[in-house]
């Protein structure tokens, strides 16, 4: 599907009520298999995408900011037909998410954010010195900093079939569904992802630029973009034991929160609630959802 001058490949189900979903690092659109049928069943049109750089979508050199991200999820939300959608991002995928609704208020309706935080909470809580219980947020994030330096990244996410995007997966999920059949084969299936040529760098472009825009202007921009409490519901969903996005980084994100906003937790799951849990997950999101 054509939208802001690039090709963005989309699985869709259902009708009814639209909802965009938004994966994370190392995702694609089959990341979100469990809620486009449970979605779906629930009388809701759900699509899912597969980002700038991933999956079957196109792979440009450049356009990996949050401005040019924005203009994607807007552009496609045009381009299926709609004047606005429920947008649900995880990860990086609901920053982008709740950016969208900050920059582009009218295509939004409502955000939704899985094992993430507001862009400007997280900022915070990865500034601080990585020493004692506030610096926390810091250490968790030190792959960020691992993924600036050129050109090595790149070949550590795609050497040996990408063992080490499965290492990711093992250490920030939780132990519940660690070693189970499907955790098995979500991980091969986000390593076969991760060979796809271009994906490996698109992927941590997303990264650079996040990092290095802090000492840019363009990075100032986006922080002045991006700090208003938005209009509409957000619903933020973490899991207890998420080591990446810690539970203390999603709070801190309540200042930016529209009106009727929830914060729901699940206890045993790490990083990823609609992979660990898809049916818990599903129910919140279609609860959450009718709601608003």
């Amino acid at each position: 599907m054509s939208a802001n001058g690039i090709l963005l490949h989309v699985a869709e189900a259902g009708a009814g009520e639209p909802v965009l979903l938004l994966h994370g690092f190392a995702g694609l659109w089959w990341t979100w298999h469990h809620q486009l049928r449970d979605l779906a069943d629930s009388g809701f049109r759900v699509v899912a995408v597969d980002l700038r750089g991933y999956g079957d979508s196109d792979k440009p050199p450049r356009g990996y900011d949050a401005w040019t991200a924005a203009g994607d999820v807007a552009g496609l939300i045009r381009a299926l037909g709609l004047r606005s959608a429920h947008v649900v991002g995880h990860a990086g995928g609901g920053l982008l998410a709740w950016s969208v609704a900050a920059m582009r208020p009218r295509v939004v309706r409502s955000v939704g954010v899985l094992g993430g935080a507001h862009p400007l909470a997280l900022r915070h809580a990865a500034s601080r010195l990585p020493v004692g219980r506030r610096g926390a947020q810091t250490r968790a994030s030190r792959h960020v900093l691992r993924f600036q330096v050129p050109m090595a990244p790149e070949k550590r996410l795609t050497s040996d079939g990408a063992a080490h995007v499965g290492e990711l997966l093992s250490s920030w999920a939780g132990e519940a569904w660690r070693g189970t059949d499907d955790f098995i084969d979500t991980a091969a299936t986000l390593r076969h992802a991760m060979c796809v040529p271009g994906v490996a760098h698109s992927a941590l472009e997303y990264y650079r630029w996040a990092l290095r825009s802090q000492l840019r202007g363009d990075g100032r921009r986006f922080r002045r973009d991006v700090d208003t409490r938005v209009t509409v519901p957000v619903l933020q969903l973490h899991g207890e034991d998420d080591p990446c996005i810690l539970q203390s980084t999603a709070r801190d994100s309540t200042p930016w929160r529209g009106p009727h906003s929830e914060f729901v937790t699940l206890p045993g799951v790490g990083h990823f609630p609609h992979l660990e849990a898809p049916a818990e997950t599903s129910a919140v999101l279609a609860t959450f959802l009718r709601g608003v």
